[in-house]
């Protein structure tokens, strides 16, 4: 007969790394990516302050100005995208909403530059943003492991 601890309550069932292992490869490599992105587009504003021409941009959106609209916006995606990869990283119990929601946040801006701005604006022209590609099997990955992630 096999005898139980009175402690097995205080014994460590979590294993290191048990969230990270369903993660594929691919959006490990993107992980680091956008780790790497996001740290230096914390920086981005400080550089702005000695250089005026700064080339930046994500799904189609452009500017050369750090101190722009479009500026502000494309530093805050990779911030916000550097956010979610240092969630999804350290295994954060958020990680895969936010993962979710960045996705989403992709395909939306990616249509919307696809689609509408092209048609309102004159010097834009249409572009197929190969982006979604990812986007879609980055969203639907992190939809089919949000449960069993939040279940570890």
């Amino acid at each position: 007969m096999k005898e139980k601890s009175t402690f097995q309550e205080f014994e460590n069932t979590y294993h290191p790394h048990a969230r990270r292992k369903l993660l594929p490869v691919w959006i490990k490599i993107f992980i680091w990516i956008f780790i790497i992105m996001g740290t230096i587009a914390v920086f981005l504003p400080l550089t702005g302050l000695f250089s005026n021409d700064t080339n930046l941009s994500i799904y189609g959106i452009e500017s050369t100005q750090i101190y722009s609209p479009a500026g502000i916006f494309i530093i805050s995606i990779l911030v916000f995208k550097g956010i979610v990869a240092y969630g999804l990283w350290f295994e954060q119990e958020w990680a895969p909403k936010a993962a979710i929601a960045d996705a989403g946040l992709g395909i939306a801006i990616c249509v919307i530059m696809m689609l509408v701005i092209p048609f309102t604006v004159d010097h834009i022209t249409f572009t197929i943003r190969f982006e979604l590609v990812p986007l879609y099997f980055y969203f639907k990955k992190m939809r089919q492991i949000q449960n069993i992630w939040e279940s570890v």
